[in-house]
């Protein structure tokens, strides 16, 4: 019996797709966290109220969850063979 032959085509476990993926949700986390970000004040004792805008408690955590589950997806969707 002949021992079988390795093809010798080791690829990535990761096609292009899920790389498009992994980016496009890192893009999503990257820009929840900037929306995040500010609303500091230069004085410790003045009360600034932007720290509570919606956007920086609604829409930026909004924002960060879908760049995680899409990472997420990105990594569970199966390469096609071809």
């Amino acid at each position: 019996m002949e021992p079988q032959k390795e093809s010798g085509k080791e690829g990535f476990a990761l096609s292009t797709i899920n790389f498009i993926g992994l980016i496009i949700g890192l893009a999503f986390i990257i820009i929840g966290f900037v929306l995040m970000s500010g609303g500091a004040s230069s004085d410790p004792d003045v009360f600034n109220p932007e720290v509570f805008s919606s956007t920086r408690i609604t829409v930026a955590p909004i924002l960060v969850l879908i760049g995680f589950s899409i990472n997420i997806a990105a990594i569970m969707i199966k390469p096609k063979k071809g």
